[in-house]
């Protein structure tokens, strides 16, 4: 086999590789019209990773699925008391990561230990269980604890309203229950490391995936404690440092810049009119230099509430620079309409 066939083989594997979990009983043909090979070649193909131990073939010929071989899938569960999260990052979940870039082990590390830490410190539990999935296209860690729910604590230690105005505080960073020894930024930066966060906490769902917000709300309780979700490729060239930079302002290497979703600022379906709605949004606000306010899934917001974000605040706090990000007309208009009369 020729170099050149030999590159031709390694992308159509790598192809499989990355979609087989979407393609399960089809990845053959699926793959066979993306490269423009026959189904025998690209069944070929399929079965080299079989061979390889890469993949999985279940079933009888004429429904055979495949699945990606797991690498890995270790959970263990421990006793809070004593715990160290370093250790349990060096014994139990580096070894799992043989052969994995510098750059991603660098994330998880820093991901793993700061989410175990603020279990340690702050979930008011006794139990912590984690879990290592790993496969040919992702990484996959999980951290769970039986304790009091993150938002549930937020909430309480903040004095907020409820659990989603928690969120909202807890999306903007520099957010900590104990300012003596922490700083706030573990959550926020995790979640900007990894192509995936999510956490699971009471009747709460909140999840920060390829660069947006979501959340649901239950009715019933989804996960008693707080489970927290984190999922990467292992071929991202993304690096710890470089998400740091990312929220530093120009000469400045604090973590001085953040990007806020305002439309965790509602409540069910309400609208964004009020001056009340949005001091909630600007709450710890003056401690940042530089802040991204992003409108996506805001459909429209009142004078009132435009006026004091971006008048009222903007006069009182001249060192701290708004910009709005992903508005629409509507929302555009409305803030133009109150800034012209700065």
């Amino acid at each position: 086999m020729n170099h050149k066939t030999h590159k031709h083989s390694e992308e159509i594997r790598r192809f499989i590789l990355e979609n087989v979990e979407d393609h399960r009983g089809d990845i053959t043909p699926v793959t066979a019209e993306r490269f423009g090979i026959s189904r025998q070649a690209a069944h070929r193909h399929v079965t080299h990773l079989v061979v390889s131990d890469l993949l999985i073939a279940s079933g009888a010929t004429r429904s055979r699925a495949y699945a990606p071989k797991p690498l890995a899938d270790f959970s263990v569960q421990f006793p809070l008391q004593g715990l160290e999260e370093d250790k349990l990052w060096r014994i139990h979940v580096r070894p799992l990561l043989e052969n994995v870039p510098v750059n991603v082990v660098g994330i998880c590390q820093y991901g793993f230990t700061e989410m175990v830490n603020n279990v340690i410190d702050h979930s008011e539990g006794t139990m912590l269980a984690i879990r290592v999935k790993r496969t040919y296209k992702l990484i996959e860690l999980w951290i769970m604890d039986d304790g009091i729910g993150i938002f549930t604590k937020i909430q309480r230690e903040l004095h907020l309203d409820d659990a989603l105005h928690a969120i909202l505080e807890l999306s903007k960073g520099k957010l900590t229950t104990d300012s003596l020894h922490h700083t706030g930024e573990g959550v926020f930066f995790t979640s900007r490391m990894f192509d995936e966060f999510a956490i699971f906490s009471g009747k709460l769902f909140f999840a920060h995936l390829y660069d947006k917000d979501w959340l649901l709300e239950d009715t019933k309780e989804i996960y008693t404690g707080t489970a927290i979700r984190l999922k990467m490729s292992p071929r991202t060239n993304r690096t710890t440092q470089q998400v740091f930079d990312q929220y530093t302002t120009s000469g400045d290497h604090s973590f001085s810049k953040t990007n806020v979703p305002v439309f965790l600022a509602t409540y069910g379906d309400e609208n964004l009119i009020s001056r009340s709605q949005a001091k909630r949004l600007l709450m710890r606000f003056e401690r940042f230099k530089e802040i991204i306010l992003d409108f996506n899934k805001v459909d429209s917001i009142g004078q009132a509430f435009a006026d004091e974000i971006f008048r009222v605040f903007r006069s009182g706090h001249p060192g701290t620079h708004l910009t709005p990000v992903n508005a629409n007309e509507q929302v555009l208009k409305m803030i133009s309409r109150v800034t012209s009369k700065m």
